[in-house]
């Protein structure tokens, strides 16, 4: 075999994808460290090798993979409209730099998303999550019970013995709470898998539970809370005999319909019940100056640069004016409005509802609770969306391409064409499962 050969047969093999899985995934949720430690530049270039061997693993790969099937439309068009807004960016070379670290996490997920299947891809991000939130915690503890002295280094500001809050590895308490809260999805649906043991399944939890209680996040309860209502209602949905099951999936629909108008209704009493009013007072100032401008250039908005990290205007003239340094608009929704405008945000809300609802029918049919993870996980970051816009950057926007990317690959006009062309009859088995136990 020519070196050429045996070079293309280690990237096209199980061993490497799940190696290239678990660094990328690492990389990603250690980002604000890396980036704290080293420097942006070291992280981007981290990101840029990550994403060139994914692009080199996809080409290994090639004669498994439908070109037609490669990423959702929504996805790509969203990256296209970052992409053209180059044109009408006051900054080119910062909305190209901006745009280029969209692409490569883009780039990662896709890679992720076409050598692991959904429960190679749980297993990865509960190995991962355990190690880092363990050394989270240690680090809490030894920063603030052993030493009782802050690591700035880490970020880590040693508030463990007096109930938190606590940042973990992870930089701020609501990103520590968001992390926790995606990782009890996984731990439960790798317990529930039979993935892991009873003993890692009972100290995985504890462990997320714990991590989140301690954040103090008041985001990390809203978001807990609704996975906990995503999953009885999905529960139902499971449970609820096939000739039932569109009625009750539109049933459900009007249910979640009265609990948003509720919420939104009775969101001063939910905020003082949080005890959230400065954290809420803060934001609301924030998304009523970012309304200002978006007002100004509504459609296209003002190029796309993901975080507020390189002197950028609007946003260095929107922090001069609140008197705050503010790394993002605190709201995803918020944030694509003023980078790209109405255009958009139609494609994000497309991309993201399309994702949940293709992926929430595919939960409720197949036997498997392993595919309940991608609906989960995509309404914990619809509603971190509304608190952050760590959706956009870094594992936010590695894991949302991921849940899209998973979604469409079953229910998606993609899959028809496919069979059309390859002879296969694409169906959706209510008792198909996954079987697979290659780690």
């Amino acid at each position: 075999m020519t070196p050429r050969r045996q070079l293309l047969s280690l990237l096209a093999s199980a061993e490497f994808a799940r190696a290239y899985t678990l660094t990328s995934l690492t990389a990603a949720f250690l980002s604000y460290l890396i980036a704290r430690l080293m420097s942006p530049v070291t992280l981007a270039t981290i990101i840029s090798a990550l994403s060139i061997i994914g692009l080199v693993m996809l080409i290994a790969r090639r004669a498994e993979l439908s070109l037609l099937r490669l990423a959702p439309t929504s996805l790509l068009g969203f990256i296209t409209v970052a992409l053209v807004s180059v044109v009408w960016s006051e900054n080119r070379w910062d909305t190209f730099t901006g745009w280029l670290t969209l692409l490569g996490y883009a780039i990662i997920a896709v890679t992720i998303g076409h050598v692991r299947d959904t429960l190679q891809t749980v297993r990865a991000i509960g190995d991962t999550l355990r190690w880092l939130l363990s050394i989270s915690l240690g680090m809490e503890i030894l920063s603030g019970v052993l030493l009782d002295t802050p690591f700035a280094i880490f970020g880590i500001e040693g508030n463990l013995a007096f109930g938190g809050p606590i940042q973990g590895l992870f930089g701020t308490r609501n990103m520590l709470g968001f992390i926790a809260v995606i990782a009890l999805i996984t731990f439960v649906i790798e317990w529930r898998t039979q993935s892991i043991t009873h003993t890692v399944g009972v100290f995985s939890v504890s462990l997320g539970a714990l991590l989140a209680l301690f954040s103090a996040s008041p985001t990390a309860l809203v978001l807990a809370a609704t996975v906990g209502a995503a999953t009885s209602a999905l529960a139902i949905i499971r449970h609820t005999p096939p000739s039932y099951r569109i009625t009750a999936q539109w049933v459900l629909g009007a249910l979640v319909a009265v609990a948003m108008v509720l919420a939104f209704a009775l969101r001063r009493r939910i905020i003082r019940v949080l005890d959230a009013d400065s954290d809420f007072s803060l934001r609301a100032d924030l998304w009523d100056m970012a309304l200002d401008f978006i007002a100004q250039q509504p459609v296209t908005g003002y190029g796309w640069f993901g975080a507020w990290e390189r002197g950028e205007y609007p946003f260095t003239y929107i922090n001069f004016l609140l008197g705050e340094q503010h790394r993002s608009a605190l709201n995803a929704y918020f944030d694509i409005l003023l980078q790209l405008g109405w255009i958009g945000l139609v494609l994000f809300l497309v991309m993201g509802g399309v994702a949940i609802v293709r992926s929430w029918l595919v939960a409720g049919m197949r036997r498997s609770v392993v595919y309940a993870w991608t609906p989960l996980v995509l309404i914990t970051l619809a509603v971190e969306s509304l608190f952050e816009s760590s959706t956009l950057t870094g594992v936010g926007w590695l894991l949302l391409v991921l849940c899209v990317l998973r979604a469409g690959q079953s229910r998606s006009w993609r899959e028809n064409t496919d069979a059309a062309h390859t002879g296969a009859i694409p169906t959706l088995h209510p008792e198909s499962d996954t079987r697979d136990t290659d780690r």
